[in-house]
């Protein structure tokens, strides 16, 4: 451990000594050059790696090495995978998993499509990453957990320091990763390398709405480097936040609408919410008892009966469709199910 706490020696330069077997540390100087060599003794002089192992079980942390058996899998396939990654919280890497992500700035049918999608995703026993930023992350997060479901957020901080803030009770709830080390702040940096950890640790990625100048397009072009399915979301031609989004199904990416379309991609079909889900509550289940009662129905109809706005009954839609409780009919109509 003491190497890879060691200053100047990134991802390249450990995985040179790593890759030289157990003489490797013993040819830092030949491997390393003599300043970099002087400055891991140091850090090994300075029980470096006592103190961080310390400090990490007082928080619930367990720092995990390159070297470790439980090393997450997936990330060994990186050209530069960190030499250690520090976790809060369990994460069965066996599971397939799924990373949802999009625009911090979403609009509300992105945040219900990206909330249910996740929720019906961890229902069908898929783990959902992401990375606990604003917006689209965020509702990723929450519809994971909102089904009991799996779902680890990768972090451009340390894990004991949650950005944004006001994530802080969701960051408490979900796994948490990060390769930066503890008391780490977020800085500019840290989040195109923090993506390409999401990328890796996912089967699939799906982009819910990104403009064309986004982090989350970061992520779909090293999924795709790395092998990984890439999925957007449609969004209207003419917003702007879903240019980028756009942009990727132009170029090939699989079209989503609904998670059954995530699991065809990854090969494990669509598994059907359990029987006895529970019955949605607040708006999306007056929206579901109205549509029970008119047997099946427009939007614009369910707009008026509930003197809602027509994009909000469309984000209540969307979430009742990947929730398993609407289905939509030929002519965009909708009808209730169960």
């Amino acid at each position: 451990m003491d190497l890879a706490l060691t200053p100047g020696v990134g991802p390249a330069r450990f995985l040179k000594v790593f890759e030289a077997g157990e003489e490797g540390l013993e040819r830092v100087d030949e491997l390393l050059g003599a300043e970099l060599a002087r400055a891991y003794r140091r850090v090994r002089e300075a029980g470096a790696a006592g103190r961080v192992q310390e400090r990490a079980a007082a928080l619930g942390v367990r720092p995990v090495g390159l070297w470790a058996a439980d090393y997450p899998p997936t990330l060994r396939h990186l050209a530069d995978p960190p030499p250690l990654v520090y976790l809060k919280g369990g994460w069965n890497g066996a599971r397939p998993a799924v990373a949802v992500v999009g625009s911090r700035k979403a609009q509300p049918w992105a945040l219900d499509f990206a909330r249910g999608l996740a929720r019906s995703l961890a229902e069908a026993g898929v783990g959902v990453v992401s990375g606990l930023a604003r917006g689209v992350d965020t509702a990723a997060h929450e519809g994971a957990l909102a089904s009991g479901g799996a779902t680890l957020a990768v972090l451009g901080s340390g894990v004991d320091v949650v950005y944004p803030p006001e994530n802080a009770g969701l960051a408490a709830r979900v796994t948490l990763m990060s390769e930066l080390p503890l008391g780490s702040g977020p800085s500019a940096g840290s989040f195109p390398r923090r993506n390409r950890l999401i990328a890796a640790l996912a089967d699939a990625v799906v982009i819910v709405q990104a403009p064309e100048k986004s982090g989350a397009l970061i992520t779909a072009a090293l999924a795709a480097e790395l092998g990984r399915e890439v999925l957007a979301v449609p969004g209207r031609p003419s917003d702007w936040a879903s240019r980028g989004s756009n942009r990727l199904l132009a170029d090939g990416a699989g079209v989503v609408q609904a998670a059954t379309d995530v699991l065809d991609a990854l090969g494990i079909g669509g598994t059907a919410p359990p029987a006895d889900r529970p019955e949605p509550e607040g708006a999306a289940g007056a929206l579901w008892e109205a549509l029970r009662r008119r047997g099946e129905a427009l939007p614009d109809d369910l707009a008026l009966d509930l003197n809602l706005g027509a994009t909000e009954v469309l984000g209540l839609l969307t979430q009742l469709e990947l929730s398993g409780h609407v289905r939509a009919l030929p002519g965009g109509r909708y009808e209730a199910v169960g």
